[in-house]
């Protein structure tokens, strides 16, 4: 057993001191420059911000308060939440697109947070990357998950090592509760999202397909790593290609912590009951001991 900033923590689930916090997190909105509605969710009194970037399909809440990490985080930060436009509560124009960094700059400028933590996962990650190369002094440090910032060079791309091969078994299963629930949010019955999920075509998809559409993954993104002097983290799944993601990050950057999870895949690393506590205690002792603002 161990205890997390008023977390009790046995093995691989965390029981969050929820009375501990004066209050529940905030439900929020503001509306982006081109009019979109965007929502977002707060918690924590005191202490540096912490900006948190869900994944494609996902949202605020089930990429960080499900699961426990927002709660923990917010013991000692003050946590913003994005739902990225097209995802949760926010504001879809277009309900299978992705989220935009822009929405993450206006947010920060419309809560007066002139420097933050920012960390994000899959889509999340490619849009924290997108934020490093545009406006890198708005951040203290920056953390992926379930994502990287790829070699680009094809001389550096042959030379990283093979990642492991092989899922964690229960991928599958976690993949089919997001789809219905990603059905859902789009406005889809219960019934019709079952049905969809459990036929053929989607349970032989590729769980991440969101990983190989995410920007993460397009050429084009401008970013010279040796420039960028604040700590970066990256926390992936030993079946999530954690070599690929990071390898340049490892070359290029002065200051990077590399946190592999073992048996873990791309959903199971981060949905609620399958996360493993190391990426709480990974990514919480990175920011606290990198805290200065």
């Amino acid at each position: 057993m161990w205890r997390l900033s008023g977390f009790i923590i046995y093995g691989a689930t965390i029981f969050g001191a929820l009375s501990m916090h004066a209050k529940e997190p905030t439900h929020e909105y503001f509306t982006a420059a081109d009019g979109v509605k965007i929502h977002y969710m707060r918690l924590g009194d005191s202490g540096s911000h912490v900006v948190l970037i869900h994944g494609y399909t996902g949202s605020a809440e089930g990429n960080w308060f499900q699961n426990g990490i927002a709660d923990a985080l917010a013991e000692t930060h003050r946590v913003v939440a994005i739902d990225c436009r097209n995802h949760g509560r926010s504001d879809k124009p277009n309900p299978r697109g992705f989220g935009i960094p822009s929405d993450v700059l206006e947010l920060m400028d419309h809560l007066k947070i002139e420097k933050a933590h920012i960390h994000g996962y899959s889509m999340g990650g490619a849009i924290t990357a997108r934020l490093l190369a545009s406006d890198p002094e708005r951040f203290i440090t920056a953390a992926f998950g379930g994502s990287g910032i790829r070699e680009t060079d094809p001389a550096w791309a042959a030379k990283v090592p093979a990642d492991k091969e092989g899922r964690d078994r229960q991928e599958a299963e976690v993949g089919r509760a997001l789809r219905v629930r990603s059905a859902m949010d789009n406005g889809v019955s219960r019934e019709a999202a079952e049905k969809a999920a459990s036929t053929p075509r989607q349970r032989n998809r590729n769980i991440a397909s969101a990983t190989t559409r995410n920007p993460m993954r397009r050429p084009g993104l401008k970013i010279d790593l040796t420039k960028i002097s604040i700590p970066v983290l990256a926390i992936n799944g030993e079946y999530d290609r954690p070599l690929s993601k990071t390898h340049r990050m490892r070359r290029e950057l002065s200051n990077f912590t590399d946190v592999v999870l073992p048996g873990k895949s791309h959903l199971t690393a981060i949905v609620g009951g399958y996360m493993p506590v190391q990426y709480v205690t990974s990514l919480v002792g990175f920011i606290n001991s990198n805290d200065s603002q």
